[in-house]
């Protein structure tokens, strides 16, 4: 964003095809009108505190300094004028001086229509079982070498919540390399790499050759990990099949056929627990998540994690309807993807999300050795939008 006498370099272009018509002042905002005849309030308090001038924001971090408590209480704009670049300036009672270029302001109005535009922009695509034909599939040498295959494979990961990669290494270590390309990795009580085979004894039924059903993993935490990695070493083993639910179209689906049941498995928290005798992590939390608009942004589930719940008398009837119509349908194959995964093959998926299960497999019959990873989902959408200044 430019400002009068100084520049304050932002990292991402506002890019806009319309231009400011006219910006008028009123008793507190300023009104601007656009070429396409949109009309867009700005109020006085709003703009001073994205005033990104070197005096307001630091040239070097980015980062904001100015603090809008620190607002004379009776500040007015008493100026506005369009320059000679289209930017906007508007000179305060106080003393200082704001430019605000056209594509910052548009991309940042508030007025409805601009809201619904901005709002309406949501690139998740839900889906079911017969979204298992459409399943993205990309080259390992591709997305480890080339920055739009990787862009692509992000996309994909973010908007849909499932990916497969083919041709990985089949060597040990090989899934941290890709997880690599998009940052670093988070560790947890299972280590920085697991690995997932029948153990003598085991410390999760994922380390079993018994059927795992839908689930996401670490409900226990506070923060479930945002992508999983799971790259296929070998799998000689009859079984093990890969079973993969959406869980936002679970959630969609009781949000428009069974909407108490929803309403109570967004608000009643749960209990999860995983205990051990290293380790006793446990999180209460509701089984599907919203945002702060209102849309579902997590689900969190593993039955064999389940704590007893924990509700009223008077509502555990109703938490306990609900619980077993979301896992009617997360059993239901009319949401299902089910695939068996061969060696140098490598799932990536949304965690908070993507609900993934197994079939039961015969150790008896062959070895299967998958390895894993996690990576949080912040990591994901700051990759995407660093390759996107570039690309």
């Amino acid at each position: 964003m430019q400002v009068a006498g100084s520049m304050v370099e932002d990292w991402r272009a506002f890019a806009t095809s319309v231009s400011i018509a006219d910006a008028t002042l009123s008793d507190d905002a300023i009104v601007v009108q656009w070429s396409d005849a949109r009309s867009s309030p700005y109020h006085f308090v709003w703009l001073r505190d994205n005033c990104a001038c070197n005096q307001c924001v630091h040239a070097l971090t980015r980062e904001q300094v100015f603090e809008i408590a620190d607002m004379p209480d009776d500040l007015v704009a008493i100026d506005v004028s369009i320059d000679d670049t289209g930017a906007m300036q508007v000179q305060w009672s106080d003393g200082h001086r704001s430019v605000y270029t056209p594509g910052w302001l548009r991309a940042h109005a508030y007025d409805d229509a601009s809201r619904a535009e901005r709002h309406g922009g949501n690139t998740r695509k839900i889906w079911d079982a017969s979204g298992g034909s459409t399943l993205a599939v990309f080259d390992w040498r591709d997305v480890m070498r080339d920055e739009r295959a990787l862009h692509a494979w992000l996309v994909a990961l973010r908007d849909t919540g499932l990916t497969l990669v083919h041709g990985v290494p089949t060597q040990p270590g090989s899934v941290a390399d890709i997880a690599l390309r998009i940052s670093f990795i988070r560790e947890s009580n299972f280590g920085v790499l697991f690995d997932v085979k029948s153990k003598a004894v085991p410390d999760s039924n994922a380390y079993t050759s018994i059927n795992l059903p839908p689930h996401t993993d670490l409900p226990t935490r506070e923060l479930q990990p945002g992508l999983q990695f799971l790259h296929c070493l070998v799998n000689d083993a009859p079984g093990g099949d890969n079973v993969f639910v959406d869980g936002f179209a679970l959630a969609d689906a009781l949000r428009t056929h069974w909407p108490d049941d929803f309403a109570t498995l967004t608000s009643v928290p749960f209990e999860f627990w995983n205990k051990s005798a290293s380790s006793d992590y446990r999180c209460s939390a509701p089984v599907i998540a919203l945002d702060g608009r209102g849309e579902v942004s997590e689900v969190r589930h593993a039955n064999f994690l389940r704590g007893p719940i924990d509700a009223t008398a008077q509502t555990m009837p109703a938490v306990y309807r609900a619980y077993r119509r979301f896992l009617g349908l997360a059993r239901d194959a009319r949401f299902h993807v089910q695939r068996r995964l061969a060696a140098g093959e490598m799932w990536a998926f949304d965690n908070r999300r993507i609900l993934h299960a197994r079939t039961a497999f015969d150790p008896r019959g062959g070895a299967r050795h998958l390895q894993g990873c996690y990576v949080d989902r912040d990591e994901l959408l700051s990759r995407i939008r660093i390759l996107e200044r570039s690309l």
